[in-house]
């Protein structure tokens, strides 16, 4: 596994990840960390760059002259070996299963090499500081990249990733929902993801701040972006017709991956 430390990252630092080849809520994320002016070096992705959406080849194009610190997810794993599914591990003739089968070999078709290449550089986890405490990125948890941790995830089971790591705080994604939790001066935190809305009825997308002017401080954010565009190009490329509807309605065409709690939660707006 491929740990790149990144040093001690110092003023705001902004995160987000699944950008899921949705080009416009990558440029609209783009033009927010211009507007912050927050630098490339403090930029994290927590990965799945490659997803659902109409552009998978522009988005890791972006990303990659961006220079942002990016790990690898699953996606970006399982295409760069080179193997037949996203890795998600769903259930076999799942909703999600049948639509991987459309998504991801379009991904694969329009790819460049040069995609694949860098794909391969991606490291597994970042690790680094930000306000003297110690911090891991990982995209599902620090064992499994496909590994599932929501906010109703058990706190123990959130603590042995914490102690494996050695961290005292982690940022994580693969979920899709954004959550932040903390115990015993550990933080479990998910800044959410840009690709796809969060099941809350709204076609909002999330990302994280970090801050160090005090302490360890963060807060969520979200923002609107040119969804219909987004959808409208899923169509045009005959990608699943429920992904590019959710794009709309803010509302998963399914919940086979969600524990109860959070199926529980579909449709109540999120706030923070």
């Amino acid at each position: 596994m491929q740990i790149n430390n990144i040093g001690v990252l110092r003023g705001p630092v902004l995160v987000f990840g699944g950008v899921y080849s949705n080009v416009q809520a990558l440029e609209k994320m783009m033009a927010i960390a211009s507007d912050l002016g927050i630098a490339p070096e403090n930029i994290i992705c927590t990965g799945d760059v490659v997803g659902y959406c109409a552009d998978p080849e522009a988005v890791v194009q972006k990303i990659k002259n961006w220079g942002v610190h990016c790990i690898a997810g699953n996606v970006e794993l399982q295409l760069r070996d080179g193997e037949e599914d996203c890795g998600c591990d769903f259930n076999e003739d799942s909703r999600c299963d049948i639509f991987s089968r459309q998504w991801y070999p379009f991904a694969q078709s329009v790819l460049s090499l040069e995609a694949i290449q860098w794909m391969h550089q991606l490291p597994h986890h970042l690790a680094f500081q930000h306000a003297g405490l110690k911090g891991r990125v990982v995209h599902g948890s620090t064992t499994e990249v496909s590994g599932y941790v929501f906010a109703s995830t058990p706190w123990e089971e959130k603590a042995k990733h914490l102690a494996l790591a050695n961290a005292d705080f982690i940022l994580g994604g693969h979920c899709g929902l954004p959550f932040n939790q903390q115990k015993e001066e550990k933080y479990w935190l998910n800044p959410g993801v840009i690709g796809m809305p969060a099941n809350d009825g709204t076609t909002r997308v999330w990302y994280m701040l970090l801050d160090d002017t005090t302490g360890f401080n963060f807060e969520h954010h979200s923002f609107e972006y040119d969804h219909l565009t987004a959808a409208a190009r899923m169509r045009e490329h005959k990608l699943p017709a429920a992904y590019a509807l959710t794009l709309e309605t803010g509302l998963w065409d399914n919940c086979e991956i969600l524990p109860p709690a959070e199926t529980a939660a579909q449709g109540q707006r999120i706030s923070f």
